[in-house]
């Protein structure tokens, strides 16, 4: 029987009541690829909507925050820490976004940290599609993940 769904096959939040608090932490990435002028822009700080890569950061951890508003079904957590990091990639050009998502709680973090990147890569897109509507984001994966029942997770 599917976790999701109750014996009358309605939808239904899994019942974690039973188990253990742990420390979970989950890391995510995505990838946004754009044109030439769109990454120097951004690079320069000249983006007519503001800084751009700083905006993104502030949305990601928005965005972690507020997943279980935004994915149904997933569980209110209490976040204890949110980290982002931007990797530039000049020769694409494109940025790659990381969040990483620690809690103290009964359930994983996967979704938050998933969520806070593609929050954060679709606010790099606002920001800066005056310039470049053709840019594509891509490549959102979990990275890796620990505690849980499940244990670690890393992406080979």
């Amino acid at each position: 029987m599917l976790t999701h769904i109750d014996e009358n096959n309605n939808p239904k939040m899994v019942d974690v009541s039973a188990k253990n608090e742990t420390e979970r932490k989950a890391v995510a990435s995505g990838i946004i690829k754009m044109s030439r002028e769109a990454y120097d822009i951004i690079k320069s700080g000249t983006a007519k909507k503001g800084p751009v890569l700083q905006t993104a950061i502030i949305a990601a951890i928005m965005g972690a925050k507020k997943t279980s508003e935004l994915i149904p079904l997933t569980h209110p957590l209490s976040i204890t820490s949110v980290k982002t990091e931007i990797e530039e990639l000049p020769e694409i050009p494109a940025f790659k976004l990381f969040v990483s998502v620690k809690i103290k709680d009964k359930t994983g973090v996967e979704m938050e940290a998933l969520t806070g990147v593609s929050i954060g890569l679709l606010t790099i897109y606002d920001m800066i599609k005056a310039v470049d509507k053709g840019m594509q984001i891509s490549e959102i994966q979990l990275e890796s993940k620990s505690g849980g029942k499940s244990g670690e997770y890393f992406r080979c």
